[in-house]
């Protein structure tokens, strides 16, 4: 058998092929020592990761049962049935988190100083045995692994707030999933998607998490040693309030503002001079933070484009924008702390005026984020550094606006934040999933750079792009024993490149679908060709024809291929709509398409909303479905015109 090391996410740091191999008996058990901890609390602290191994074992048809050999005082022990063993000693010399994995003929060996560790040792050996699934007998080739993370904090940030919002059971087992590829932060990204109570106007309509679902998700959050942070947007983003009038008299801008050419007037951001806004998050806080275990709290405070537009104009005139902006931080830090937590900030807006990083509350973490393979995350992060600050990295799955995802791009961001990140010193790697302009990106499209995250967050050296990640996505994410999903994860994600036009932060087909009667030749669909976009159908139709050749061990199997399938469909649509365009003179309307090929393009839309409404209830919420659609639904009202 060959060595393993490449069939693990993430990569562990040593590993080491050895003499002999090790055969799993039918019957036998796992052995707990807590060796340099009180008899009385090594059981209870380790039985839980025991637990989780047994059940694995026995779905490899490995019986077991679970015994405490005793903790400190206690006589050493070895079951003589015992082919698993595992060491929590708080006298290690191993680092925190770190384990060592010792696979030898007579049996297997699991060492660490915490509990964390313990579970990553046991993680790293659950893939090695899932890696060997179907072989019989069921036995793992001689090893010796020892693993440490580089960054103590590897989070995932998933955005519960523009539309989609997962049912309960998606996040179990979301969370599930990440936890055994070694990510201990999740924070769910909140503008208005918490049932704040005095608030139903805002959230009514969301299908919202309650304070009971937070507590249980943190529970189970905690028993898989995840971190789960509260996240609430406290400044920027705030418009699913501000268009309320209750609340639109503490924007900055209560008649709105366009953000952006074109975009609908909005009101965005809080008023930062105006004391009700500090009273609104008060409140907010005090509503949401009893339901977290952590001691971090992220406030958001990104993209305040419309500071200093509206009624702080003055004040930001006289004392400049970004130092009024730095005085709301911190009343908003003294909220923080007075409630016991640790501020969290996005870095975006500081980095302006870059002097005044050093007035940044001391104990407070920036995050420095970017989603382009070329993101300068050296260069931002060197300036919290030099200043003293603690920070995170946050790259992202590049998988928003997209439909299926970025690919490389992904790749090369994610292991730059953590190149860059370890070099100037970071504590943490936060990968961000986010959900602009209505979360069209089915879940499964977020494995591929969950993967990444997780593996460039534990060895920051790691090359991405040299990572087998088709195969690691069949064995770790879609149990694909055809060896087929992981491929057309990977292979769908790279479509944005077809196509020969990569606007930032986007794919050239999601534009199409999001902007479909904008002209299809300036902007960012210069350059666009016919003739590109005809290679692009071929290359969605090869990965397409894939999936029915997938045979993945997963009850919601079915359900990943309609995901991928609707992925596909949506981008043929858009590849369609582009070459109409194209065809009919790429600065006319839809009205000016032939009858015959609106109405084909109509009725194929109907097709696939239908489907996306269904597809979507499977996983998530109903709340913010239709605003979703509607996205969809633009480009109907233009053709049927």
């Amino acid at each position: 058998m060959a060595p393993m090391s490449d069939e693990l996410v993430p990569s562990p740091r040593q590993f080491e092929a050895t003499e002999g191999t090790f055969v799993f008996p039918e019957k036998g058990d796992v052995l707990i020592r807590g060796d340099g901890l009180p008899a009385t609390s090594g059981a209870d602290r380790c039985y839980p990761i025991a637990g989780w191994l047994k059940g694995k074992l026995s779905e490899h048809g490995v019986a077991s049962a679970v015994t405490f050999g005793g903790g400190r005082g206690s006589q050493p022990h070895r079951s003589t049935s015992a082919h698993i063993v595992l060491h929590l000693d708080s006298d290690a010399e191993l680092r925190p988190q770190g384990y060592r994995l010792t696979v030898k003929p007579d049996g297997i060996e699991v060492f660490s100083a915490d509990e964390a560790g313990l579970y990553y040792g046991v993680a790293t050996l659950v893939q090695m045995i899932a890696a060997r699934v179907g072989e019989s007998p069921l036995a793992l080739p001689g090893a010796r692994v020892e693993d440490w993370p580089d960054f103590p904090h590897r989070g995932v940030m998933l955005d519960v707030s523009r539309d989609r919002i997962p049912t309960m059971e998606t996040l179990y087992e979301l969370i599930d999933l990440l936890a055994s590829w070694k990510i201990n932060q999740v924070q769910l990204y909140m503008e208005h998607t918490f049932a704040y109570r005095g608030h139903e106007i805002v959230w009514k309509d969301a299908s919202p998490f309650t304070g009971e679902e937070i507590a249980a998700l943190d529970a189970f959050c905690r028993e898989r040693f995840v971190e789960l942070v509260p996240n609430q947007n406290s400044f920027g983003h705030m418009h699913r309030w501000h268009i309320h009038e209750p609340y639109r008299k503490l924007a900055e801008c209560p008649d709105g503002i366009e953000l952006w050419p074109g975009s609908p007037k909005e009101p965005f951001s809080l008023c930062p001079i105006d004391p009700g806004s500090i009273e609104l998050l008060a409140d907010l806080y005090d509503q949401l933070l009893p339901h977290f275990s952590s001691a971090v709290f992220n406030v958001g405070l990104d993209e305040t484009f419309d500071l200093g537009k509206g009624r702080s104009a003055e004040v930001c005139a006289e004392k400049g924008t970004e130092r009024v902006y730095l005085d709301f931080l911190k009343q908003i830090y003294d909220l923080v702390s007075a409630r016991g937590k640790k501020m969290q900030f996005w870095g975006d807006i500081i980095l302006h005026q870059p002097e005044l990083i050093p007035e940044l509350p001391r104990d407070a973490v920036a995050l420095e984020w970017g989603y382009e393979a070329n993101h300068p995350f050296l260069e931002h992060t060197q300036q919290f550094a030099d200043a003293g600050l603690e920070f995170y990295v946050c790259p992202g799955t590049s998988s928003w606006n997209t439909i299926a995802g970025r690919t490389e791009n992904a790749l090369l961001n994610i292991q730059a934040a953590a190149r860059h990140g370890k070099q100037t010193g970071a504590t943490g790697l936060l990968n961000t999933d986010w959900g602009d302009n209505g979360h069209m990106q089915p879940l499964p499209v977020s494995y591929l750079g969950f993967m990444a995250g997780a593996m460039a967050g534990w060895n920051a050296e790691t090359t991405l792009l040299d990572v087998d990640f088709p195969r690691l996505l069949d064995l770790f994410a879609f149990r694909d024993r055809a060896g087929i999903m992981g491929s057309v994860a990977y292979d769908l994600g790279n479509v944005y490149k077809a196509p020969g036009v990569e606007p930032p932060n986007a794919s050239i087909l999601f534009q199409l679908l999001l902007n479909p009667g904008n002209s299809v030749d300036e902007g960012w669909f210069e350059g666009l060709t016919e003739e590109n976009l005809m290679h692009t159908v071929e290359v969605i139709s090869e990965i397409r024809a894939r999936l029915d050749q997938a045979d993945m061990d997963r009850a919601d199997a079915a359900w990943i291929i309609d995901e991928f399938t609707l992925a596909a469909d949506l981008l043929v649509w858009a590849t369609g709509l582009g070459v109409a365009r194209l065809r009919a003179g790429a600065r006319g309307s839809l009205a000016m398409l032939p009858a015959d090929i609106r109405a084909g393009l109509a009725s194929t839309m109907h097709e696939l909303i239908a489907r996306y409404h269904e597809i979507w209830l499977r996983r998530s919420r109903p709340g913010g479905l239709q605003d979703s659609v509607a996205r969809l639904e633009r480009a109907l009202a233009l053709l049927e015109t």
